[in-house]
């Protein structure tokens, strides 16, 4: 069984604090993870906003060459989350590639993974996926890896989709607490057993929560889970005869705002109804 560690950095207190510590983390666990950057603004804590493609590059070259994958977050991650909805075109097409160039300014490459920011993607978003030659996205929330289809329009760049419930999530919800939680997301990794995705934050996990992540990878590989980078999820299947699933906007527990979803199996046949007996 296969866990991939989707790490999200989008902000300078989680690029140079988090970070650090969950690279001690990973490594001490023989553990993978792909780390998805932000590369324009940071607009969440400082004015002015810090420049993170700029500031954060040599720690960014860092986890690379610790042997993690690297990929796309957004550029912009603030204003993403907030226009992608209603966005036009030309400023998503503008968006992702000023994501792309600011990736290759640090690694001399294109990104060959997105994740998008707050799962938030459009269907031109994801066209883009596969025009900008992306190998695989986790851009939504989901159960399985498969291909989308947003509107009947099939997206042939699969979709590694975050299955497990964030940590923030769960926290004040029905009990649970940064004590209880661990054990709360391994209850739901071991039945039925399954390839998995697991989204972390380096502010989060990297910060306050760091404890409650190394308790999560102990016990998912005492589980019997390989903890991968989410190309190995990847390296793992027939990318293009992945089954197509309808994807579009919806809500996940715990989450106020909209995000991509994965749906029902397109073109899927209903089964039939039971005849009444007379």
């Amino acid at each position: 069984m296969l866990l991939g560690l989707k790490v999200d950095v989008h902000t300078l207190r989680g690029m140079r604090d988090g970070v650090p510590r969950l690279i001690d983390v990973l490594v001490k666990h023989a553990a993978g993870a792909t780390f998805y950057f932000a590369f324009g603004p940071d607009r969440r804590w400082l004015l002015p906003a810090a420049d993170l493609g700029r500031r954060g590059a040599d720690l960014m070259r860092h986890v690379r060459d610790s042997g993690f994958e690297t990929g796309l977050r957004a550029f912009d991650d603030t204003r993403w989350q907030h226009r992608i909805v209603n966005a036009g075109t030309a400023w998503i097409e503008q968006q992702m590639q000023r994501g792309i160039d600011g990736y290759a300014d640090v690694f001399r490459e294109a990104p060959r993974t997105h994740g998008a920011a707050g799962w938030r993607m459009s269907a031109h978003a994801l066209r883009l996926t596969q025009r900008l030659g992306f190998d695989y996205a986790s851009d939504g929330r989901g159960t399985s890896a498969h291909l989308p289809v947003w509107n009947a329009e099939l997206i042939r760049c699969p979709q590694f989709p975050t299955t497990l419930p964030t940590l923030d999530e769960l926290v004040g919800h029905d009990g649970i607490d940064v004590g209880n939680v661990a054990a709360h997301v391994l209850q739901r990794t071991t039945e039925p057993a399954g390839d998995h995705v697991f989204t972390l934050s380096a502010e989060r996990e990297g910060g306050k929560l760091a404890a409650v992540f190394e308790q999560l990878v102990i016990g998912w590989l005492a589980q019997g889970y390989r903890l991968v980078h989410l190309r190995g999820l990847y390296e793992a299947v027939e990318p293009l005869a992945l089954p197509r699933c309808e994807v579009g906007w919806g809500s996940v527990p715990g989450r106020a705002h909209m995000m991509l979803v994965q749906g029902e199996p397109f073109l899927a046949v209903a089964e039939p109804h039971a005849e009444p007996s007379l």
